[in-house]
């Protein structure tokens, strides 16, 4: 058996997974009375499809808060991830990447595109589990919002990139945690800055999305309206009046 280091277990300041909201969650839940395999999914399942996809005021929120959002990206949603499997005692590690923005067109209402950066800051999950890293990316999207863009391109059988998506296949994406890989944004990545114990040094190191006037337009205004339009297609569909 492979000894990891206790880094991978650990708690900081985002992953502040002893919060007593996160420990009340975990036992409500009974995630530490599962197996290995089962605690993976159902906490990889409660962060896709019941934390739902928007976007929070910064990427380094800690875990205690997206929960309280109940909303988040990729970046938050993955903190939150990690601090949840950790807490049942499970090594993961971070991966940070840069993704192109157009595969966040669709979610970001066109009139807002301006101000999203040509690369934006992208992250997965890897979760040690049977001997090896895994990748866990498919959490980003909940599967009621996946479902509407389904609906609206169902004649899209090739690669498909929008609306937060970046795969090869939109009719079925590898979302669904089966022990292996999962992914949703995988195809649309411009960098990678490779694995990291902890989001917070990868957050010190490259910073977040935004700064400036920008970042307070972000955070007061402009993701206001982007969660709306999300809302929106979550319960309406695409191109639904409001």
């Amino acid at each position: 058996m492979t000894n990891l280091s206790k880094d991978f277990l650990k708690q900081t300041p985002l992953l502040d997974f002893n919060h007593p909201q996160i420990q009340a969650l975990i036992k409500q839940r009974a995630w530490r009375a599962l197996s290995q395999y089962d605690a993976i999914g159902a906490i990889y399942n409660y962060v896709r499809d019941e934390i739902h996809f928007g976007y929070n005021a910064d990427d380094r929120l800690g875990a205690s808060q997206v929960l309280k959002d109940g909303y988040g990206q990729c970046n938050t949603k993955g903190t939150l991830l990690i601090a949840l499997l950790r807490a049942v005692g499970l090594s993961t590690r971070f991966h940070g990447f840069t993704i192109y923005n157009e595969l966040q067109r669709g979610a970001i209402p066109n009139y807002l595109f301006f101000f999203a950066p040509k690369r934006i800051i992208h992250s997965w999950v890897e979760v040690y589990h049977d001997n090896r890293w895994i990748n866990l990316e498919g959490y980003i999207l909940d599967k009621s919002y996946l479902k509407q863009v389904q609906l609206k391109f169902v004649d899209k059988s090739d690669g498909f990139s929008g609306f937060g998506i970046s795969t090869k296949c939109l009719a079925n994406p590898n979302v669904d945690w089966q022990g292996d890989d999962t992914y949703i944004q995988s195809e649309g990545i411009a960098d990678d800055f490779g694995v990291y114990s902890q989001p917070d040094d990868f957050y010190a190191s490259h910073g977040s999305n935004l700064s400036g006037i920008k970042k307070i337009l972000f955070r007061y205004l402009l993701r206001h309206l982007m969660n709306y339009n999300v809302n929106k297609i979550r319960v309406k569909g695409i191109n639904s009046p409001d």
